[in-house]
């Protein structure tokens, strides 16, 4: 597997982004290429209309996105994001998967796909990461 961590490694690690992890997110899956993260929704998640809130499905991407780029040797850095807010949310669980569209030495772009469990599409990241090198 490279340098990527292992996804016992990988949740690990990421159990100390607690922002992330106190909310519901859980990392799913991982490999050199691709992370799958979810997000079972609960009545905190939602905001004043019912629906549910830009900062939490924001906040999924971003666990996405973090969890696919960073591995053994590097610690990326967000550079540049933007989210398309695509569809209101149906389902019961939102689901982000995170893929590179390059994966330079230096820097990285993602793009984050956010759909629900019916199949909605939800939301489009991109992010643009640098690499830092490990001390």
């Amino acid at each position: 597997m490279g340098n990527k961590k292992s996804i016992l490694e990988a949740r690990n690690y990421f159990s100390s982004d607690r922002f992330a992890t106190s909310n519901g997110i859980t990392l799913d899956e991982l490999d050199e290429n691709t992370s799958i993260c979810s997000l079972i929704l609960e009545d905190k998640h939602k905001n004043a209309y019912g629906g549910v809130m830009g900062g939490a499905i924001f906040t999924l991407a971003d666990f996405a996105f973090a969890t696919l780029t960073n591995d053994k040797e590097n610690i990326t850095v967000a550079q540049q994001v933007s989210i398309n807010f695509l569809s209101p949310t149906k389902g019961d669980k939102l689901i982000a998967k995170a893929t590179y569209r390059k994966n330079g030495q230096s820097t990285c772009v993602v793009i984050v796909d956010v759909s629900d469990d019916t199949g909605r599409d939800v939301a489009q990241f991109v992010g643009t990461g640098f690499k830092l090198k490990r001390g």
